[in-house]
């Protein structure tokens, strides 16, 4: 079991701005250097919050995951499979809209390689996500909504890359796009996909 994580108020302020810095500069732009300018401190404030670059970026990783893991341990089971799988994204989505510099932790490329302790923990958060989005399908595939042709596994291998490339998009627009609507014509395609056709 996860030992939840102590956080100060001054290393949360340092982590936001390590992940605003990362949304701007990309993980090669990550400095300690960087990171004091970007803040106004010295790089000696930082060191006393935090003694390496690594560690900045594994506190951000693990806030980010108990954030999304409460979200969905939250997310209210109404039976109502559509609602509930709407409501997911719709969550997530707003999530990451009021921290906008999260998006590029959990979908770039770039971090999974700067480490195998980082990469190690963005592969326990997309785990979580995971774990939960295919718990919905299989919710789905029971009320025979969702087709049974494909195991759970398979459908859930669908639709994360698919939330994840709205994600990347709406980051490469640097924001602007309207992503409440990408993510509800996702959602959309996605029912239409994967319904039961009746024959």
């Amino acid at each position: 079991m996860e030992i939840k994580m102590e956080i100060k108020p001054r290393q949360l302020e340092i982590i936001e701005a390590a992940g605003k810095l990362l949304t701007k500069a990309g993980v090669s732009g990550l400095t300690i250097k960087n990171l004091a300018v970007e803040m106004n401190f010295s790089e000696s404030a930082i060191y006393r919050h935090f003694p390496s670059k690594e560690e900045i970026i594994l506190t951000l990783l693990q806030y980010l995951h108990e954030n999304v893991a409460r979200m969905m341990k939250n997310e209210p089971r109404s039976g109502d499979f559509k609602k509930e799988f709407y409501s997911l994204f719709k969550r997530l989505t707003r999530y990451f809209k009021e921290n906008p510099y999260y998006v590029v932790v959990v979908f770039s490329e770039g971090l999974l390689d700067e480490s195998a302790p980082i990469s190690e923990k963005i592969i326990q958060l997309m785990d979580t996500l995971t774990q939960h989005v295919q718990s919905l399908v299989e919710d789905g595939q029971k009320m025979q909504l969702i087709t049974g042709l494909l195991t759970s596994e398979q459908i859930t291998q669908i639709i994360i890359p698919a939330f994840r490339h709205q994600m990347f998009k709406w980051k490469v627009t640097n924001f602007e796009s309207d992503i409440d609507y990408k993510i509800e014509s996702l959602f959309l395609s996605l029912m239409e996909l994967l319904k039961v056709h009746k024959k």
